[in-house]
C-alpha cells in the first residue's frame, strides 16, 4: 500500500476541467522539428476511412467520427453493459500560415502521424526613405 500523498499537479487539474469528455479520446503531443511541426495523436478504436484533416484560416481541424451499426446480430443480444462509444470526436489547432499543399498524414495502430510544413517567411524588408 503506497502512503505517500499524490502531488496533483495545478496544470492538470486545470487541464482535466477545460478538456471536454471528447477531447480527452483524442490525447496527442505537437513539437516542431526541421521547420516543421509534428502532431502525434492517438486515436484507438477507429479506421482510417473514419479520420478526417482538414485546414482553414491557419488551423488544423482533425476529425474522427464512429457511427452505430445495429444489425440483426446485436437486436438478438440482451446487453448487460455496453462501454463502446460512438460519436464524433474533434480537435482543432492553430498553427499560422500553413504549406497546405505539403501536408503528410499516416494512420498506423491507432496513431494518427500529421506532418505539417510551415510557409517559408518573405524577408520583404523595405528601407523608407525618410524626406
Amino acid at each position: 500500500m503506497d502512503l505517500m500523498p499524490r502531488k496533483i499537479y495545478l496544470d492538470d487539474l486545470f487541464d482535466d476541467f477545460l478538456t471536454t469528455r471528447k477531447e480527452q479520446h483524442m490525447k496527442c503531443d505537437i513539437y516542431e522539428k526541421g521547420g516543421d511541426y509534428h502532431i502525434e495523436m492517438d486515436i484507438p478504436g477507429f479506421n482510417k476511412d473514419e479520420i478526417s484533416v482538414e485546414t482553414k484560416d491557419g488551423y488544423l481541424t482533425i476529425t474522427a467520427e464512429k457511427k452505430s451499426e445495429e444489425n440483426e446480430e446485436d437486436k438478438e443480444k440482451n446487453y448487460i453493459r455496453r462501454e463502446r462509444s460512438y460519436g464524433k470526436y474533434q480537435r482543432s489547432f492553430y498553427l499560422g500560415d500553413l504549406d497546405e499543399n505539403h501536408i503528410n498524414a499516416s494512420f498506423e495502430n491507432g496513431m494518427l502521424k500529421i506532418v505539417v510544413p510551415k510557409k517559408e517567411e518573405a524577408n520583404s524588408k523595405k528601407v523608407i526613405e525618410i524626406k
